[in-house]
């Protein structure tokens, strides 16, 4: 009997103990991304390329039914307010992320920049840049996750003119840029 409740005590034990890896790892994971500013404006650059190089679409003809006369039925949705556009945005956004990686500049900030060829990288450094991208591409799964519905609706109703994207996604919608001298109040009395 006595080695039966040795194992159970070893067995509680060791779940245990994956247990707090898999937080820590969970926990790792989610900070992985120090600047979630520059991230952001990261991922809207790139959703940025996606809405400027969009193909002009008048609309999505969903009349594929006949009436008694013969006549189409349904409806005709103007393309840019359409799920298929948000779909097509969006879709593999988060996938072209991967092509980015954390680089350090003269001023000692970091800044996310697109990689034109990871075979540029020296064998030591591309280990460290690729882990940069696949952090970055986890964020922006996150990001959307957090706010797709907010960023449809937005795409939807505005223009979208690609300048407002950063501050539309980053300030507006996630909040991961916080502008302060915007929203400081101006004090005209003298």
């Amino acid at each position: 009997m006595e080695p039966r409740r040795a194992i159970h005590r070893r067995s509680g034990a060791l779940l245990l103990l994956l247990a707090a890896v898999f937080a820590a790892a969970a926990g790792a994971s989610a900070s992985a991304i120090g600047d979630k500013c520059a991230a952001c404006k990261a991922v809207a650059a790139e959703l940025e390329i996606g809405i400027s190089s969009e193909k002009p679409r008048n609309h999505l003809d969903l009349r594929n039914r006949l009436n008694s006369k013969g006549q189409r039925e349904g409806k005709v949705i103007d393309y840019r307010v359409s799920e298929l556009r948000i779909v097509e945005l969006l879709d593999d956004l988060c996938d072209k992320m991967q092509d980015y990686t954390l680089q350090k500049l003269e001023s000692g900030e970091k800044e996310w920049v697109k990689v034109p060829s990871w075979s540029s990288f020296q064998t030591d450094k591309k280990a460290a840049a690729r882990a940069h991208s696949k952090n970055l591409s986890s964020y922006c799964g996150r990001l959307l996750e957090e706010t797709e519905d907010e960023l449809a609706e937005w795409i939807k109703t505005s223009s979208a003119e690609s300048a407002d994207v950063s501050q539309a996604l980053c300030q507006d919608i996630s909040k991961h840029c916080q502008s302060t001298s915007a929203t400081a109040p101006v004090d005209d009395e003298l």
